[in-house]
């Protein structure tokens, strides 16, 4: 088992992506390319950056992979707010994520601040 598996935060956003990627791909005819695109790059790269984050050797390092993924969190943020607004995302799976985005952006947060 590799370490960023064992990490909450790290299950949280896979779970979150998860999510974004079955709600993406059920759209896939209907919601804006641009959309669709970028909010599928925000989701994997939060995820992605948390995994290659755990990889790294020394704490600056790590830092700085942890805040480019909280960081994609807060773009998955917003472009989940525009979904809302043009009618692209029910309200109860908004709700969902928002929550999700809402704790892993508070996990994450909290392992930046434990390397400062």
């Amino acid at each position: 088992m590799f370490d960023f598996e064992k990490l909450e935060v790290y299950q949280e956003m896979r779970g979150v992506n998860l999510k974004v990627l079955k709600h993406l791909f059920a759209q896939k005819h209907t919601l804006d390319p641009y959309l669709q695109d970028q909010f599928k790059r925000a989701s994997l790269s939060a995820l992605l950056n948390l995994a290659e984050g755990t990889g790294r050797m020394t704490n600056p390092d790590k830092k700085k992979f942890y805040v480019t993924a909280r960081a994609s969190v807060f773009e998955c943020v917003a472009i989940l707010q525009i979904l809302l607004d043009i009618d692209a995302i029910e309200k109860s799976l908004y709700d969902q994520l928002y929550e999700n985005f809402e704790k892993v952006s508070r996990m994450l947060l909290g392992m930046i601040r434990s390397m400062e």
